[in-house]
């Protein structure tokens, strides 16, 4: 069972199904629909997922022709992603609650990337907050 929720968490859901493959997407509609370099994300059988709290307070979005992006209407936060007649559903990872130790099996739509950001970059990591500011 997998389960998410927004960051107001006036929306959730639960998924009966196991962890599909994690792809971080790099297209422009994902860099600018997250404002970041890309968005995690899973897809998860449409059958095995149900709103459990919240739909109502969800706002949409056709980022491109039929692809449908649903996010809270109080919080922003973008909770799941479906094309018209698919089979699947995309979580956006950021809002999933239940841990997961699956790791990303890939990088997509690298040709639309943030030219600021390589995945091959080995960067200092920190516990908490951000790197002093250089003096």
């Amino acid at each position: 069972m997998l389960a998410g929720s927004c960051l107001c968490g006036a929306v959730a859901y639960e998924v009966d199904a196991e962890p599909g493959p994690i792809v971080h997407c790099h297209c422009e509609t994902c860099r600018k629909a997250h404002g970041s370099a890309f968005s995690s994300l899973m897809g998860v059988p449409r059958a095995a997922f149900r709103w459990t709290r919240g739909e109502d307070g969800l706002s949409m979005f056709e980022s491109s022709p039929g692809k449908l992006r649903r996010f809270c209407a109080a919080c922003g936060s973008q909770v799941v992603a479906e094309r018209t007649g698919q089979p699947n559903i995309m979580l956006r990872l950021g809002c999933l609650d239940t841990p997961i130790t699956d790791r990303p099996k890939a990088h997509i739509w690298r040709s639309d990337a943030a030219s600021w950001y390589d995945p091959k970059d080995a960067l200092p990591e920190l516990a908490e907050g951000a790197p002093p500011p250089k003096p």
